[in-house]
């Protein structure tokens, strides 16, 4: 699987969420662009994310939106 530098590579849709994941300001950016500023980290919701290896961040919007 193709490291991903959650820092400063671009995310889209189709990125795919790696073993060394990370929740940084750069991934915060991606979900707020999504949802606007209603969109909050939750303990939860960052356990599913490192627990999310081989999925998209899609599929990771999916999941938030599913938890609103």
């Amino acid at each position: 699987m193709e490291q991903v530098d959650w820092h400063k590579n671009h995310i889209d849709d189709d990125t795919v969420i790696t073993d060394s994941y990370k929740t940084t300001q750069n991934v915060r950016r991606y979900f707020k662009s999504k949802f606007g500023e209603q969109f909050k980290f939750d303990r939860n919701f960052m356990q599913w994310m490192k627990d999310a290896t081989g999925k998209t961040m899609a599929e990771a919007c999916q999941e938030w939106s599913n938890r609103q």
